[in-house]
């Protein structure tokens, strides 16, 4: 029996705990899970592509199940190239999902054979967004209760350049 693989993409830019706990909920439905780092955004990021890349492949360093990977392009064309059927989706709120509805839709409309997934996060994770994360660590709050250790060194050092 084929291995159940699904697909996480995002821009990550940072990961937040909300995230993490979608991976974490998600790993109990799937036997693996492949986080999509996205380098096509509309999005104006505060961390690089790669630096996005690595500081998840830190994050994740430790879960065997977890596969970091870039992509660049239509979602559903990596999906064909590894293989998976399954897209997943974090949901935080209600106007989240409007927004990943219409894209569960598209994606659905370029290939049928795809299916979107959406888990929540657990609630004390799930009302703060990633441009929140970046906002507060710009003005230089504490988002230590936000993001994993390794993302506030990631912010450290590049608040410091």
């Amino acid at each position: 029996m084929p291995e159940k693989v699904a697909v996480y993409p995002g821009t990550f830019d940072p990961i937040t705990l909300g995230h993490v706990s979608v991976v974490k909920r998600a790993l109990i439905v799937f036997e693996k899970l492949i986080i999509a780092v996205a380098k096509d955004t509309q999005k104006n990021t505060f961390f690089s592509f790669e630096e996005r890349f690595e500081m998840l492949k830190e994050v994740f360093s430790d879960e065997p199940r977890v596969e970091v990977m870039k992509f660049e392009g239509l979602l559903v064309d990596f999906m064909r190239k590894v293989g998976s059927k399954v897209i997943l989706r974090g949901l935080r709120t209600v106007s989240d999902f409007e927004y990943e509805f219409q894209m569960a839709l598209t994606n659905r409309k370029l290939d049928n054979s795809i299916e979107t997934i959406f888990i929540m996060a657990e609630e004390q994770v799930s009302y703060f967004s990633s441009s929140l994360v970046r906002e507060i660590a710009k003005l230089g709050g504490d988002i230590s209760l936000l993001v994993p250790p390794p993302v506030i060194k990631w912010f450290e050092r590049k608040l410091k350049r």
